[in-house]
């Protein structure tokens, strides 16, 4: 619960600070990589705690992963000191944190799929997802706090007693039996993904500001690593990318199910705090307290649906999972920059219980579907795939962004990094700000667009699931 708690606190709060950090260090155009890098790592490392996992056994990559994250964490904060490397240095440290991020949540998923059988996995995953509540309120009140009161550094650094407290727990109480047996990992295979998925996202991102010998050169160098990683996934033994487990239909569309609510939840959290700053003309308060409603309901909902399942099958729960999210986009579709706090606030929540319902139901459907020796990968698989949408969803949303703030001349950039940035914000005139909140508004309503489509997509993945499959009939 505690690895839990550093995931959804480190992505409250940095989300409620983004605007902030950009406006004091610069570099907008990095403004999406701060999340795709965090994001694409963490996504590259799942699988491999996962595998990790399964042979070494959960303490020792737990304990090992977040030891990485916490001090990355550390160096994260200490960015602003870096004059002159800001923003491409962030980059780089949230990089390696996403290295380590990729044991917190797998791990402690993991850890209550071995300890509960399935028919009280429901309501124990429940109460982990529950302390995105506790999260999601504590995350943007502190983070709106810190950016108006402290240094926004200590974003990064809250999570260190934390870590180090759920550590000293870990190796103290989870004792495990571990067997020894031969094993390889895929480096090859982590490599290729990494260079694979990071070229073509870099490639989407920065379309704007590379000319078209380098844009047609990276996307080319991801093409032919990823085409390298699905021959080298097909032949290794224990490939980082399970395609041999998607192969069964439930693994294939709960997978599926997490790429796509991973890109839209990126969709809208990512963005959401500088739509309502920029556009609406809010503070961090309000941005903070709209992601927080959306956490929350995302941690009610998953104690809820726990309830739900004893009643009801997996199918049906997405089914209700997806109509809210597709409710929940429809109030962010229509969001302009006079609407209340009540109109925004209603899409958020719906986003969030439809997020608390989709996550859950396929999650367990996927651990039902696997035993003990495959339950870490098949975990980690699903997860892999949710943060895989998450860095495509940022990368996605970044692009059109970029490419919105680019058609307004080379000065918008750094407009808007004034605009963002309190301490500049009134050095610009009125003209300015209503200009740059209509280009905002523009490519921000693209996005939600983007958002509508992945909620239908959810909709009809949930609808593919097998009638009768229950956490009490598997």
């Amino acid at each position: 619960m505690m690895a839990i708690f550093m995931s959804a606190v480190e992505a409250t709060i940095v989300a409620t600070a983004m605007p902030t950090i950009v406006g004091q260090l610069g570099g907008f155009h990095l403004f999406s990589w701060v999340f795709a890098a965090y994001l694409l790592a963490q996504a590259v490392s799942t699988p491999v705690y996962g595998r990790l996992a399964d042979l070494y056994g959960r303490k020792r990559i737990f304990v090992g992963g977040a030891t990485v994250f916490l001090l990355a964490s550390t160096a994260c904060g200490f960015t602003w000191a870096l004059e002159g490397w800001g923003m491409a240095s962030l980059v780089v440290f949230r990089t390696v944190q996403g290295l380590g991020a990729g044991s917190l949540q797998s791990m402690a998923t993991t850890i209550v799929g071995d300890i509960y059988p399935p028919a009280d996995r429901a309501r124990v995953q429940g109460w982990l997802s529950s302390v995105w509540g506790l999260a999601a309120i504590a995350g943007p009140v502190l983070g709106a706090f810190i950016v108006q009161h402290l240094h926004w550094a200590f974003v990064f650094w809250i999570n260190l007693p934390i870590g180090i407290v759920a550590i000293l727990i870990m190796v103290r109480s989870l004792h495990e039996r571990i067997e020894p047996r031969p094993h390889q990992v895929d480096v090859l295979g982590s490599a290729l993904l990494m260079i694979g998925v990071g070229a073509i996202l870099m490639t989407v991102v920065q379309m704007q500001s590379l000319s078209l010998p380098v844009a047609a050169a990276l996307l080319g160098s991801g093409v032919v690593a990823t085409a390298l990683l699905v021959m080298q996934e097909l032949r290794a033994q224990e490939p980082i990318v399970p395609f041999r487990l998607w192969r069964r239909r439930i693994i294939a569309e709960c997978s599926f199910g997490g790429l796509t609510i991973g890109v839209l939840l990126m969709c809208v959290v990512a963005f959401l705090p500088t739509y309502v700053q920029a556009v609406m003309g809010r503070s961090v308060t309000v941005a903070g307290s709209a992601i927080a409603i959306q956490s929350v309901s995302w941690s009610v909902s998953a104690v809820i649906v726990a309830r739900f399942m004893a009643i009801a099958s997996y199918r049906t729960t997405g089914i209700a999972g997806a109509l809210m999210l597709i409710a929940g986009t429809v109030f962010l579709i229509l969001l302009n920059r006079d609407s209340d706090f009540l109109w925004l606030g209603t899409g958020t929540l719906l986003v969030g219980f439809g997020m608390g319902f989709c996550n859950q139901t396929f999650l367990l459907a996927m651990q039902g579907s696997v035993g003990w020796n495959e339950r870490g990968v098949a975990t980690a698989s699903f997860l892999f795939a949710r943060t895989i949408g998450q860095a495509v969803g940022a990368a996605l949303g970044g692009a059109i962004l970029n490419f919105g703030v680019a058609r307004q001349g080379p000065a918008a950039g750094d407009a808007l990094e004034r605009l963002l940035d309190p301490a500049r914000h009134t050095s610009l005139s009125a003209e300015t700000i209503a200009q740059l909140g209509e280009t905002i508004a523009g490519a921000l309503h693209e996005v939600y667009i983007i958002a509508g489509v992945l909620a239908a997509l959810a909709l009809v993945t949930a609808l593919l699931l097998p009638a009768r499959i229950s956490p009490t009939s598997q």
